[in-house]
């Protein structure tokens, strides 16, 4: 099977360009937002092959796999060929629901009413990476599934040896309230916080939090990544308002004890054993803090935090959903 796909999450693509189909990733000379090809930062495959948009009208392909609305439009000019009518698609909505729609014709609603762009068609399946989006999206006649993440597994690497938290938020401060970064001064002030991801150099001295308090790291590479947030003794997630972070799957896969906020599907996520989910960040600082002064304990909820992480969000089993839909799409 011949799958285009554009490199739109990086960790999400990584876990879907392993399965057995050739993944077709487009390109730009700029690598801008709708040619950015083959990532420098994540380990792919050889069968994820770059091509030029000129070129997609030559390239056999079976399936789209869409992920954001211009991309319908995109599609359609470079294949020559309308998704979901002329070539079969599906569209994966890794996102929440806003009260502003996609569609900007469309007026504002309050979340539950949210109406999914492809609302009125039911050519395309919509495929949800959590339950809470398919629970919360309104998708009227589109038929929808729920296929959860998978992870390539990173390896039990966990060592604790630093009584600090780690965080990973890409764009915290553009992101803000969404990505709780308005919640990590008060974090910092019960447990050091190690923050990773990209655009994260500033957020110290916009949050007015002292520098040995926070320490940032700036785009590392997964591998890096992974390496640096293994020493940390906890992972921190303070999304109010998000699908379900790859990141919080991958600290818990390396290991590490997991405390969050109690909202969209990390209640799914995390098990009582594996960390602490609550709605009050008093009581998560407090859980974070105790965690970094215990290594027994948090070396014990990070390994039931492995354990539940690898039998529900391992790769085999996101590759043989998708291998599946795939197929029931394309017949």
């Amino acid at each position: 099977m011949r799958v285009l796909l554009w490199h739109v999450h990086g960790s999400w693509a990584t876990s879907f360009v392993h399965g057995p189909q050739t993944t077709l990733v487009p390109v730009t000379p700029d690598r801008g937002p709708d040619g950015r090809g083959r990532p420098g930062t994540f380990t792919w495959p050889d069968r994820a092959v770059e091509v030029a948009p000129e070129r997609l009208r030559h390239e056999d392909v079976d399936v789209v796999v869409l992920q954001r609305p211009r991309e319908l439009e995109l599609a359609e000019r470079w294949l020559g060929r309308r998704p979901g009518r002329d070539v079969p698609a599906v569209y994966v909505e890794h996102d929440t629901p806003r009260r502003t729609p996609a569609d900007a014709s469309l007026p504002e609603e309050v979340v539950p009413d949210s109406r999914h762009f492809l609302h009125d068609r039911d050519d395309i399946p919509v495929v949800h990476v959590t339950h809470f989006n398919r629970l919360f999206w309104n998708c009227g006649r589109a038929p929808t599934t729920v296929i959860e993440h998978g992870v390539v597994d990173p390896g039990h690497r966990c060592t604790g040896d630093m009584p600090r938290a780690g965080v990973v938020i890409n764009d915290p401060l553009r992101r803000g309230r969404v990505a709780g970064t308005d919640l990590l001064a008060e974090l910092a002030r019960a447990v050091p916080l190690d923050l990773f991801g990209m655009n994260v150099g500033g957020v110290p001295e916009a949050l007015g939090i002292a520098p040995e308090s926070l320490w940032t790291f700036e785009d590392l590479p997964q591998a890096r990544m992974h390496e640096e947030l293994a020493r940390r003794r906890v992972y921190v997630h303070p999304y109010r308002w998000t699908s379900l972070g790859l990141a919080l799957i991958e600290a818990m896969m390396l290991g590490l004890p997991v405390v969050a906020l109690a909202t969209t599907e990390a209640v799914e996520a995390v098990p009582p054993e594996a960390g602490v989910l609550s709605t009050r960040v008093g009581a998560l600082a407090d859980a974070a803090r105790a965690l970094a002064a215990d290594p027994p304990r948090a070396r014990q909820m990070g390994k039931e935090a492995r354990a539940y992480a690898v039998e529900r969000y391992g790769l085999p089993r996101f590759l043989r959903d998708w291998e599946r839909t795939l197929t029931e799409v394309t017949r």
